[in-house]
């Protein structure tokens, strides 16, 4: 699949990452759980063969070895999405995002949806929230409908897949995944990936919690 892979995420500075994480946790804290779920969603992406690896950043960071860097523009959520996919288009060449908020994300998993992306229009990957944690695009274009789907709320997966059948796309849906918004989502998510990043990470800021 002739493909690129974005990553939206905000650099870790603490006050702007992960505030719903507070309390229990600190804002130094809740940078530390970012810092670590950033690491690991680009450890998954650099394992996966694509066109081209883009980090869609807010803030200042240093570039992941085989990433880009493009700044997020935009004042809502939904506008900086959209203007993640237009300021990363390439002709001929899908997109795939992807937040920072599932480190439980695999190379394979990304791998799989890269080619479910080859036989549609669009995939997209539901939270368990009501939100998403993915969404390919063969022409990312069409990525504008995000500019009209409310952000953070139970409905916005289900309102951007209508969002894209509206405009006539054949969407295809990927495993549902759960987002690191809160400290139980923390907790829950790195159960499934012990000895990862974010699971070190949690340990160290949640004595008890295995890592």
């Amino acid at each position: 699949m002739n493909a690129q892979i974005l990553v939206i995420a905000k650099a870790p500075v603490p006050g702007r990452v992960k505030t719903r994480l507070c309390p229990p946790c600190t804002a130094e804290e809740a940078a530390v759980l970012a810092e670590a779920a950033l690491a690991d969603t680009v450890a998954a992406v650099s394992g996966v063969r694509c066109r081209r690896r883009v980090l869609v950043l807010a803030g200042e960071m240093a570039a992941p070895v085989g990433f880009e860097v493009v700044a997020q523009r935009g004042v809502s959520l939904g506008s900086r999405l959209a203007a993640g996919f237009a300021d990363t288009a390439r002709v001929g060449v899908a997109s795939f995002l992807i937040g920072m908020d599932t480190p439980q994300v695999s190379p394979g998993l990304l791998t799989s949806a890269l080619g479910a992306l080859a036989g549609a229009d669009a995939v997209l990957g539901p939270a368990e929230d009501g939100g998403w944690w993915g969404l390919g695009l063969r022409n990312p274009r069409h990525a504008s409908v995000l500019r009209d789907v409310p952000t953070s709320t139970a409905t916005t997966g289900e309102r951007t897949l209508d969002a894209l059948r509206e405009r006539g796309l054949r969407v295809g849906l990927l495993p549902v995944l759960r987002d690191v918004d809160t400290i139980a989502d923390a907790e829950a998510v790195a159960e499934l990936v012990p000895g990862s990043r974010f699971a070190r990470a949690l340990a160290g800021v949640r004595p008890g919690v295995a890592g």
